[in-house]
């Protein structure tokens, strides 16, 4: 179980990102830091995710995130307008 937007499940993938971009948007918007609702998000997505599949599973699928964050695949280039 892993979340790769390049993988053939890319539709409902970027379906449900754009749901959580759409979310943090409006928390910005009303003031929230990022900082906070990254650490939010990211306790929300592990407990959701334990809850789900277990601790052993989660600790798993997360073993390899910094790797791939060290590859650059969480890094985006965003355009301000």
């Amino acid at each position: 179980m892993t979340f790769r937007l390049n993988n053939e499940d890319n539709d409902l993938n970027a379906e449900a990102l754009s749901y959580i971009i759409e979310a943090w948007e409006d928390a910005i918007c009303n003031g929230l830091e990022p900082e906070s609702l990254a650490g939010a998000s990211l306790f929300a997505a592990l407990t959701d995710l334990v809850s789900t599949y277990g601790e052993d599973a989660v600790s798993k699928m997360t073993r390899d995130l910094s790797d791939r964050i060290d590859q650059g695949e969480f890094s985006l280039d965003r355009v301000t307008q």
